[in-house]
């Protein structure tokens, strides 16, 4: 592995900047934040009133505290642009995260969000070691998921050479390696062990690609599995975060010269760790539900979000801003499955469209390989012929495959098929997959 380790002159000033200089920023930029959702988004107005506090009572970055929190659900109800703080003019692009039936999360860009946006993770590969000139190799899925788009952006705004592969065709991702030669690659880690394989496969050594840095995100990993890549492919694999309500990937990053956590570019990004119970906000250090307030989103902004990961922020290190410590769960239900967000309630919810199908099921998740497969049990309603099964299971495979945005296989059981607790309701989630 060969660690390109950024001079001093390589860092933006605010990489650089005192605490102090810092949390200037941040103050300024949070009051204009703060009164920006006020006065443009309706349920903001509604919120802060409903709370008793006005953009005008921030004297301070700890009187954040006072604002309401908000989740996902406050962006379903306003689907599809009611939390959008601009004219739709303003508004170039529009991006949306997996979400229940036709209500995904929509989030908004105008193009100065766009130009953050790129320069966020334009800074995000830098620090993983990226350089003007360099080739990127993108295995991101491009589309309405953030994570393509983003990566690429980021990857132009850099000057580095962008190769959009996006996702599947494995030999196809091995073959351009091969003969485009990138320095860098940019994918989910689970897939990129499958990339591994695959040059296995065709008789070649991975760790004599060209290949000297992968950008990794869009779904937890583990130490073992950073260790397991960097052997195997010979490069050094760093730790992208994003998710689409903050903005998407590049929300934070780890630095190739300490590997010790992403840090999150503070001067965009306002973090803040809460108990997940109480919602009360907790010192630098405990764990806690990582919350999110943007400072700079025009077309999007967002006040306190809940991501519902569980986390701490730790002290600064490689640069003058905090880093997010490993992400040890979820104080949600929320599944990640090969990238993308699954919720149980998602499927409950196009099973129950299904009138031939009764309201209990299942969600088997286990590892296929490197890559997390999601079997979904359901149980049949009395009556229904057994020429039906098959064709049912193929439809709800389907509407989970367009609406969620995951393949799955469906096994439509007997009535009472499924498990029971002894409560009497069924298991929703079995995850079988190894603990790290």
């Amino acid at each position: 592995m060969v660690q390109r380790i950024p001079a001093p002159s390589d860092l933006e000033p605010i990489e650089r900047a005192s605490k102090d200089e810092l949390q200037a920023l941040q103050l300024q930029r949070m009051k204009w934040s703060l009164k920006h959702a006020y006065d443009n988004v309706a349920h903001y107005r509604a919120a802060f009133d409903a709370a008793g506090v006005h953009p005008d009572d921030l004297h301070t970055l700890a009187d954040l505290a006072k604002f309401p929190f908000t989740g996902k659900k406050e962006l379903r109800d306003n689907y599809p642009f009611g939390m959008f703080a601009v004219p739709q003019d303003q508004v170039v692009r529009v991006h949306a995260s997996s979400g229940t039936t036709g209500k995904p999360t929509v989030v908004g860009y105008t193009q100065n969000d766009i130009d953050t946006w790129a320069n966020v993770v334009a800074r995000s590969i830098r620090a993983a070691g990226g350089r003007r000139g360099d080739m990127v190799h993108i295995s991101y899925g491009y589309g309405l998921f953030t994570g393509g788009l983003g990566a690429h952006y980021g990857a132009e705004r850099l000057g580095c050479t962008v190769i959009p592969m996006s996702g599947g065709q494995t030999e196809k991702q091995v073959q351009l390696i091969q003969d485009f030669k990138p320095s860098i690659i940019m994918v989910t880690p689970s897939y990129m062990l499958n990339i591994i394989e695959e040059f296995q496969r065709q008789g070649l050594d991975p760790a004599a690609s060209s290949l000297k840095v992968g950008i990794f995100g869009a779904e937890p990993w583990t130490d073992a599995m950073r260790k397991e890549i960097e052997q195997r492919a010979g490069i050094d694999a760093v730790d992208i975060y994003g998710l689409s309500e903050v903005m998407g990937p590049g929300v934070a990053s780890e630095c190739i010269e300490s590997k010790d956590g992403p840090v999150i570019w503070e001067d965009h990004f306002y973090p803040e760790i809460i108990d997940p119970e109480t919602g009360e906000v907790l010192p630098d250090g405990e764990e806690g539900e990582l919350v999110f307030t943007s400072l700079s989103k025009e077309a999007l902004p967002i006040i306190r979000y809940r991501t519902r990961d569980l986390t701490r922020l730790l002290p600064a290190t490689s640069r003058s801003m905090r880093r997010i410590g490993k992400i040890t769960g979820r104080s949600d239900d929320m599944l990640i499955i090969r990238g993308v967000n699954v919720f149980p309630s998602q499927i409950e919810e196009l099973i129950l469209k299904m009138p031939k199908l009764a309201p209990q099921y299942q969600l088997v998740i286990s590892r296929d390989g490197h890559l997390d497969k999601l079997d979904v049990l359901a149980e049949l309603r009395p009556g229904v012929a057994d020429s039906e099964v098959e064709a049912l299971a193929r439809e709800l495979e389907h509407h989970i495959k367009t609406y969620v945005g995951v393949t799955t296989k469906v096994r439509l059981l007997a009535p009472n098929g499924i498990e029971r607790t002894l409560t009497g309701k069924a298991r929703r989630v079995v995850d079988q997959r190894p603990k790290p």
